[in-house]
This record gives C-alpha cells, sequence and structure tokens, in this order.
C-alpha cells in the first residue's frame, strides 16, 4: 500500500492514533462531523472528553483531521485518511460466502481472457456499490484463431479478426482490383495457416514483409488485404479504459456529479492513472492527485497479472468516506483471482496452439505457378 512519504503520524502517540481511527470509521459509518463525547464512548480506555478534545485539536494542527464549522465535531482530512489506511486499518476479510460469490461471478460467460476481466469488473461494480475500472493488456497474451475475409462491394472486402483471448475486430478494405474467389480462397487458407495460434504482439512489421514475398504472384493483389489484418491486429492490442457502475457514483451526495461525468469522459486521463499501478493496493484521493480530479472520492488500484508479467490494473473509485477496511480486501481478493484464472486461460491457450513459424511459402507458390 503506498505510504505517506510526510509521515507525520510518527510525532503522534499511540491513544491520539486511536482518537484518529475512531474518527475516521464513525465518519466513514455517519458522514457526520464526530465530538469529544462520541469518541470517548468508541475507545475502549478510561479517558475523559476534554482529553480527547485536546488530542482533538492537536489532530488537526498536525492537518489529519479538520473542523468543518466552529463548535462542531471534527472530520478526516486526506491525510488523516492516509494515515489511517496505511497504519491504523483493520482490514475486515471476506467470508466464505462473500468468496463463492465472487468466485461464481469470474467464472460468467465462458472462459475466455476477455471475460474473467469483464466479469471481474462487473462483480466489483455489483458487490461495492461503486464504479469499477480497469485497462487491460490482456490482447498482448492472445493468439489468432481465425481470419476471414468476405465481398462487402465492389473492391471492397470486410476482414474479421478473431483471437483466443475472446476479441472480434473488423474492418473495411478498398483494393484497387476486384479479387476472384480462387484469389480470395487462396488469401483465407494462406492467412490462417500462417496466423493461427500466432500471438498478436508477434505480428510485427518484419514479419508482415515475409508474409507479403510469400504471397509470390498475389503479392500485388492481395497486399492490401495482408497490411489491413496488420493493422487490426494493432487495433485490437490497444488498451481500452472499461467503465461499470457509473451509476453508482452518481448515486454518492458528498461527491460532485458534474466532476464524475467530466472525468469518466477522460479515459485517456484513467489510462494514465491505471497504466502507472503497481504490486499491492495503491490509494489516490482526488484532492492529491491532479489527475485524478473528483473532489471528496478516492481510487483504490490493484495490479493483476498473468504469470510474472504486469497484464492490467483493476480500480474501484467511490467518495472519499469509503469503507476501506471492507473495500480493499474485495478489489485484493478480485485481482488475486483474476491473476490465477487469467495465467491458467492463457497456459491452457498456449499448451493447445502450435509454435510459431516462419511464414508458409512452399505449397503455395506451387499453386500459383
Amino acid at each position: 500500500m503506498e505510504r505517506c512519504s510526510n509521515d507525520r503520524s510518527l510525532h503522534v502517540d499511540d491513544r491520539k492514533l486511536s482518537v484518529l481511527a475512531a474518527i475516521v470509521e464513525e465518519y466513514i459509518k455517519t458522514g457526520e462531523p464526530v465530538g469529544s463525547k462520541a469518541v470517548a464512548g468508541l475507545l475502549n480506555m478510561a479517558v475523559s472528553s476534554a482529553t480527547i478534545r485536546n488530542d482533538m485539536a492537536a489532530l488537526e494542527k498536525l492537518g489529519l483531521l479538520e473542523q468543518p464549522h466552529t463548535s462542531a465535531g471534527r472530520v478526516p482530512s486526506y491525510l488523516g485518511y492516509r494515515i489511517y489506511i496505511d497504519k491504523l486499518m483493520r482490514p475486515k476479510p471476506l467470508s466464505g460466502e462473500e468468496k463463492a460469490l465472487i468466485d461464481d461471478m469470474l467464472g460468467q460467460n465462458g472462459v475466455t481472457a476477455n471475460a474473467v476481466v469483464d466479469n471481474a469488473v462487473n462483480a466489483l461494480a455489483n458487490l461495492t456499490g461503486c464504479a469499477a475500472v480497469t485497462a487491460s493488456g490482456i490482447p498482448e497474451f492472445s493468439v489468432i484463431t481465425r481470419v476471414e475475409v468476405v465481398p462487402a462491394g465492389r473492391r471492397l472486402y470486410a476482414l474479421l479478426i478473431i483471437t483466443s483471448g475472446g476479441e472480434v475486430k473488423n474492418k473495411i478494405c478498398r483494393v484497387e482490383f476486384d479479387l476472384t474467389y480462387e484469389q480470395l480462397d487462396f488469401f483465407a487458407k494462406f492467412i490462417n495457416e500462417n496466423l493461427h495460434g500466432l500471438r498478436l504482439q508477434s505480428l510485427n512489421p518484419a514479419y508482415i514483409q515475409n508474409l507479403a514475398v510469400a504471397l509470390g504472384s498475389y503479392m500485388l493483389s492481395l497486399s492490401p488485404l495482408l497490411y489491413a489484418v496488420y493493422e487490426l491486429t494493432g487495433e485490437i492490442q490497444h488498451k481500452d479504459v472499461d467503465i461499470k457502475g457509473e451509476e453508482n457514483l452518481l448515486s454518492y451526495r458528498d461527491v460532485d456529479a458534474k466532476e464524475v461525468v467530466r472525468f469518466m469522459s477522460s479515459k485517456n486521463k484513467l489510462a494514465t492513472i491505471l497504466n502507472s499501478a503497481f504490486d499491492g493496493i495503491h490509494v489516490i484521493f482526488g484532492k492529491e492527485d491532479q489527475s485524478f480530479a473528483i473532489t471528496n472520492s478516492s481510487l483504490i488500484l490493484s495490479q493483476y497479472s498473468i504469470g510474472n508479467k504486469n497484464a492490467g490494473a483493476l480500480g474501484l473509485i467511490g467518495p472519499i468516506r469509503l469503507d476501506y477496511a471492507k473495500m480493499i480486501p474485495y478489489i485484493q481478493y478480485v485481482s488475486d483471482e483474476m491473476t490465477k484464472r487469467l495465467s491458467q486461460v492463457i497456459s491452457e491457450e498456449a499448451a493447445g496452439q502450435p509454435e510459431e513459424n516462419e511464414p508458409e511459402r512452399g505449397g503455395h507458390r506451387d499453386k500459383e505457378e
């Protein structure tokens, strides 16, 4: 979990830290400023309200608490939440029933890598009442399973690519000449023989150039289709940000709806934040980070992997007054399960696919000549 670089808790005694924890947890529950009498009733120690008031004043001077109105109770500051999350919070482990429910939700809609990611985002949004986001690098691990080409009009052809991760992309390609059924049949066989089982990231310019040469006498007429396939694989590998449960976020009175709508429409900002996630849990507050500019909000980030390689990041966006002790175990469990399931799916796909080879040449040239 991210640590505060200016750790003021080092200068705070245990009793004051207990006061801070009690205020944070009570404010998370009620949304109302917390007074000294309420704190005295929450603490499991014999301390007077006057002593607690002095502690609260000291915490406010350190910037860990704020007083919204004169003579009102205190609320946590962003720094107070940071100290609470990093040092004072006692995570609430998920029950067996909660884990079983998540497992069931992650296993829906098939066993492709994309299904695992989609299910995880939906599960988090539904179970936490927050907005869930992800920027997935799953396509990098996918292999091409099928390529189809279909006439779509005069000198227009529709290309379709399907991958093992569940991605489906299509593109209309214009060529200089009308292609015969023989040429289309040749291209379909040629492209599937050479691309089936190939990882998307292995389809680089050098490989495409070799394929173009291997087309032989068909190179002039079929190269546009070949390069259109290459462009499609590039589109598939682009990391898209997926957001679920935006309506959950708009329902919180603590969060400015206009800021939410404006931020959610800037997916490039979300992608930058999600791509910066590292191992463990990372919490960002709206006031601390200008790139995440939703007032009174927080973003909990967790990375998921395939093997030992980062495959993407999962995020949970909610009001700053979140039950972090409950939300953090949720996102931790989901991201850990994603890592297990994705690693299994990808390893099974790799075991069932042929090794990558140089472009097939000889057999096709015989046909051309």
